[in-house]
């Protein structure tokens, strides 16, 4: 499985990105999908995770009300709309995917086993 994602910059506090990450290879779409995201000196932090068996998105709480992950089946695609972004949403977002035939969401960067490459996402105050 190969991830490829899209959408970081630069925005103010208080504005919207839309990141976007396509899903490719042999193995078919992953089920589940997750962004996390790292900001400069932390850890991995989850974002948010999505099945494409359908069902309520997952979503960390310093998200909830202010990002929306949704997907799109055909394109294999997911994307992540943030809006009301704040200074501390500054961090480079990845992209992630579970093996293929696991359907059921998680929360830890270890049960993920595909990666994108990151995009950088900076909020300016």
């Amino acid at each position: 499985v190969q991830l490829q994602a899209f959408g970081g910059g630069l925005v103010q506090a208080g504005g919207s990105l839309r990141l976007s990450c396509v899903a490719s290879g042999r193995t078919g779409t992953p089920n589940v999908m997750g962004w996390f995201r790292q900001a400069p000196g932390k850890g991995r932090e989850f974002v948010a995770a999505i099945s494409w068996a359908g069902g309520v998105p997952s979503y960390a709480d310093s998200v909830k009300g202010r990002f929306t992950m949704s997907r799109d089946n055909v394109k294999g695609t997911v994307y992540l709309q943030m809006n009301t972004l704040k200074p501390e949403d500054t961090a480079v977002y990845y992209c992630a995917a579970r093996k293929p035939a696991i359907t059921v969401m998680a929360r830890s960067a270890s049960q993920y086993s595909y990666w994108g490459q990151g995009t950088l996402v900076t909020v300016s105050s």
